[in-house]
């Protein structure tokens, strides 16, 4: 470790910070931690792994938030994190275009059992693929069998060569159509950004808008999500924000804040976590979907045993995985990881309870690294959504 980067880490440890809104304090504690204090300290244990900031807000059934903060937003300046800072939604996302695609269902637009041919005749074609053989649903599910090849860097030096890179849809579905296809359409589970591209451009079809503008306008200022914002090719974020980090290896660890989105029509978004909670309560309210659509968007398959390892027990619905919950039941959310930040969120199913946590630095240089950040991530998200006691039906 350089004595620049160990000066770095230590300005980062110790920076811990809570906030409780609208949480009254009461003389009679119970037993064991509150709800807050549980945050507030699954909060540090993830910064404790050495990731350099950490934001955390959850939502109880009367609407009282909570938000935790530990860590710090830069490392060369040691500033606390913000509790409102934006961060990169990045595979989140998915769940907003999803929800278009099935309001679009709802209205009579487009059925869920068209075939990408239908819509886009001739895109997905070559080595094997077939889209008069692949539905809108199998895009939603990732059972499309479409291999993903979306561009990326995995050093340093290729991130500051990529990081401004601008790929338009028709050349990431280029990329794609190069390899075979992982299994027949219906017969696996494969997670595939290259579908939700395609989805992308199938909304344009059907509405003769771009699939960030149908989102804007079903979704966003519907809910009053003024926090969520769809940045395009630009690679800032709107202030405040965290800085993002990357870990390479043990000594390498980059700020790639500053960057374009690999596919900027699809993960261009950034929000908060206030927005982040509010949309999903919304959703699985029942508030965005008439209840056909909802039923439909909850059906579920099991995801692939690699994907089973950071999601053990999770099921993928359309746009919406359903994971359990320690004190009985399951809940629903969709996690998001592009340009250092790393967010998990989960909504109980009556939409009552949420939680979002949103890290700004992934440690993604080995699996252990993955799946400590993921399991320390996990564990947050199923202590605030099991506050209450079960939530078993």
């Amino acid at each position: 470790m350089t004595s620049t980067l160990r000066r770095r880490l230590v300005m980062a440890l110790g920076v811990a910070t809570l906030l409780a809104v609208g949480v009254t304090v009461t003389v009679d504690q119970p037993a064991g931690p509150s709800p807050v204090e549980r945050l507030r300290q699954d909060t540090e244990a993830i910064h404790a792994l050495g990731i350099s900031g950490v934001q955390a807000r959850m939502i109880a059934p009367d609407g009282r938030q909570s938000v935790a903060t530990s860590g710090t937003a830069d490392l060369d300046t040691g500033r606390p994190v913000p509790s409102d800072g934006y961060f990169r939604m990045a595979s989140t996302s998915k769940t907003l275009v999803a929800t278009v695609v099935l309001q679009l269902e709802a209205k009579g637009r487009l059925s869920l059992n068209d075939t990408v041919d239908h819509w886009l005749p001739g895109v997905v074609q070559g080595k094997g693929n077939d889209g008069s053989r692949i539905t809108i649903r199998q895009l939603l599910q990732h059972t499309s069998g479409i291999h993903d090849d979306l561009p990326g860097y995995t050093t340093p030096e290729e991130y500051y060569q990529q990081r401004h890179d601008v790929y338009g849809p028709e050349q990431l579905v280029t990329r794609a159509m190069a390899h075979a296809p992982d299994f027949p359409p219906g017969k696996g589970w494969a997670y595939s950004n290259t579908g939700y591209v395609l989805l992308d451009m199938i909304i344009q079809k059907a509405t003769g808008q771009p699939a960030h503008q149908e989102i804007e306008d079903r979704i966003l200022l519907p809910l009053g999500l003024d926090q969520t914002r769809w940045t395009g090719t630009s690679p800032t974020l709107p202030r405040p924000h965290a800085q993002a980090y990357q870990l390479f290896g043990p000594a390498s660890v980059v700020n790639v804040t500053d960057q374009v989105p690999m596919d900027h029509e699809n993960l261009s978004w950034v929000t908060t976590t206030r927005d982040e909670n509010r949309f999903l309560r919304a959703l699985l309210a029942g508030r965005l979907l008439p209840t056909r659509q909802l039923v439909e968007m909850k059906q579920t398959v099991p995801v692939s045993a690699e994907v089973q390892q950071l999601w053990p027990g999770g099921r993928y619905g359309l746009g919406l995985v359903e994971r359990p919950l320690a004190c009985g039941g399951t809940y629903w959310g969709h996690e998001g990881g592009d340009g250092g930040f790393i967010t998990l969120n989960g909504v109980t199913d009556d939409g009552r309870r949420s939680a979002v946590v949103s890290m700004s630095e992934a440690r993604g240089d080995t699996p252990e690294h993955i799946l400590d950040q993921e399991n320390a991530a996990s564990v947050l998200i199923d202590h605030a959504l099991c506050a209450g006691g079960s939530s078993a039906p």
